[in-house]
């Protein structure tokens, strides 16, 4: 994923700075999760790619040395076993991500109302 630098104002409240962190950590998992499922994803299309093509009787390389590959419908196969097999995993990642972005949400309401009351003080204070 792209990674994201968050700016950390000179005069930030608690309340920002829960908000701030909880941003960053929801990264840091979306980070961790999608880096072992890109390896995992990988390295079980590489093996299948393998056993695919030893079963043929063909090597990973052809006689040019150009990497070989496997048709559109083979690789359906691997595609369609792979969301299978990781279904579960998906379903608590796609939960765990709601919840933290709920949790998110909920703090940017807090901190924006913070904000709100804080402007209408100092403006009424101003005037």
């Amino acid at each position: 994923l792209r990674p994201v630098i968050f700016y950390v104002p000179p005069e930030e409240s608690p309340l920002e700075r829960r908000l701030r962190e909880a941003r960053q950590e929801a990264q840091a998992c979306n980070q961790r999760f999608w880096a072992r499922q890109n390896c995992a994803f990988h390295q079980e299309k590489e093996e299948f790619i393998y056993s695919r093509l030893k079963a043929k009787g063909l090597e990973m390389r052809d006689e040019t040395g150009q990497k070989a590959t496997l048709n559109a419908e083979e690789m359906a196969d691997f595609y369609k076993d792979f969301l299978s097999k990781n279904f579960r995993k998906h379903m608590q990642y796609n939960r765990d991500w709601y919840k933290r972005n709920f949790a998110i949400t909920f703090l940017m309401g807090q901190v924006a109302l913070a904000r709100a009351l804080r402007w209408l003080r100092w403006k009424k204070k101003n005037v």
